[in-house]
């Protein structure tokens, strides 16, 4: 079965930092996807940064500068680095998965989130 497994959140200050993690098993090919979410109380879920297999990536204009996604497609495990956290990034943050088996067939799998608080 397929199971995104995260990790890295947690409680920083305004500037500070945190690199989150998140490993893909049950998956016996480089996904062609990978992508962080987040949702934060009363808004919607929101891309983050998502990077393709090829490595090319996209960001939230919110986030262009501060924050690095990058992969390792031999571990199907996709990193996001973020730097110069403020307030406003307080969210869950999710991994998300997705690839097509088919023409018609899309897979799309999500992690259990995991809390990101930036705080003083």
């Amino acid at each position: 079965q397929v199971q995104l497994v995260e990790s890295g959140g947690g409680l920083v200050q305004p500037g500070g930092s945190l690199r989150l993690s998140c490993a893909a098993s049950g998956i016996g090919f480089t996904i062609y996807t990978m992508g962080w979410y987040r949702q934060a109380p009363g808004k919607q879920r929101e891309l983050v940064a998502a990077i393709t297999s090829e490595y090319n990536t996209n960001y939230a204009d919110s986030v262009k500068g501060r924050f690095t996604i990058s992969r390792d497609n031999t571990k199907n495990t996709v990193y996001l680095q973020m730097n110069s956290l403020k307030p406003e990034d307080t969210a869950v943050y999710y991994c998300n998965a997705d690839w097509k088996s088919s023409a018609s067939y899309r897979n799309n799998y999500w992690g259990q989130g995991t809390q990101v608080t930036v705080s003083s």
